[in-house]
């Protein structure tokens, strides 16, 4: 599977779900999908998962070839000071659970199809 930030990120927008991520809004749908969005991504694409501490707890997203990205960051209304630190998929695990993760990557996966 070629990766394609765009079409990830429009594909990530319809999968998200309140099956995905209990903060989940039609108004904020990104709200809670970063540890899920972090693992699917890093499952289908490879790279690193990284994180930077917020006060409300660790933000997950992803560096592939040596690129941010963080298909997440519009469930905040402030910019992030990112600070990359490394992480792994244990502590990505603690936000998110294996039916989300599953849930996630059916619903991307038919998404990805329906879009390229």
């Amino acid at each position: 599977m070629s990766f394609d930030p765009d079409d990830v990120q429009r594909a990530l927008r319809k999968a998200w779900s309140l099956s995905t991520a209990s903060q989940w809004t039609p108004d904020n749908p990104a709200a809670g999908q970063c540890n899920v969005t972090s693992l699917l991504i890093r499952d289908l694409f490879g790279g690193d998962l990284l994180k930077t501490p917020l006060p409300a707890g660790d933000h997950f997203y992803n560096r592939i070839g040596g690129r941010r990205y963080d298909f997440t960051a519009s469930q905040f209304e402030q910019p992030i000071a990112y600070v990359d630190l490394p992480a792994n998929r244990v502590e990505a695990e603690l936000g998110a659970t294996h039916d989300e993760l599953a849930e996630l990557g059916t619903a991307f996966q038919e998404h990805r199809t329906k879009s390229g």
